[in-house]
């Protein structure tokens, strides 16, 4: 689930929070689910409960986890937030396609890569 890199220069929470993110966001971890409690992942990441429980209260300050007294740590509704990374994405490749232009680089090449990502090759079969 979670592969820390401890060769990375951010911290372990932050490492922690980007994958949890990521994985509420690509839909591994759905809304209400539980979460594994900061023990359990403490002993399986062999790190300090206070690394997670830091994690954990930044996912929630962000809208990820919420918790429950008593009961633990649970995924949001991803669905704004998930939005919200859209709008971000779509932004960064804005400004990359924008910074293509300005080198040069032709809008087929970079058509023709938006083909491979989304379709395997598949779709350039079709344009043939």
């Amino acid at each position: 689930m979670i592969v820390l890199d401890y060769k990375d220069r951010r911290p372990i929470y932050e490492q922690i929070v980007d994958k949890i993110s990521e994985l509420i966001l690509n839909g591994v971890l759905k809304p209400d689910e539980k979460m594994p409690s900061v023990r359990n992942l403490a002993m399986e990441l062999s790190i300090n409960p206070n690394t997670i429980q830091r994690a954990y209260g930044e996912l929630e300050r962000r809208g990820f986890l919420y918790s429950v007294k008593g009961k633990g740590n649970f995924v949001s509704d991803n669905k704004e937030l998930l939005e919200i990374r859209q709008i971000e994405i779509i932004k960064d490749l804005s400004r990359q396609i924008q910074q293509a232009k300005e080198y040069r680089i032709q809008k087929e090449e970079i058509c023709e890569m938006v083909n491979q990502i989304y379709g395997g090759g598949q779709d350039n079969d079709r344009n043939s």
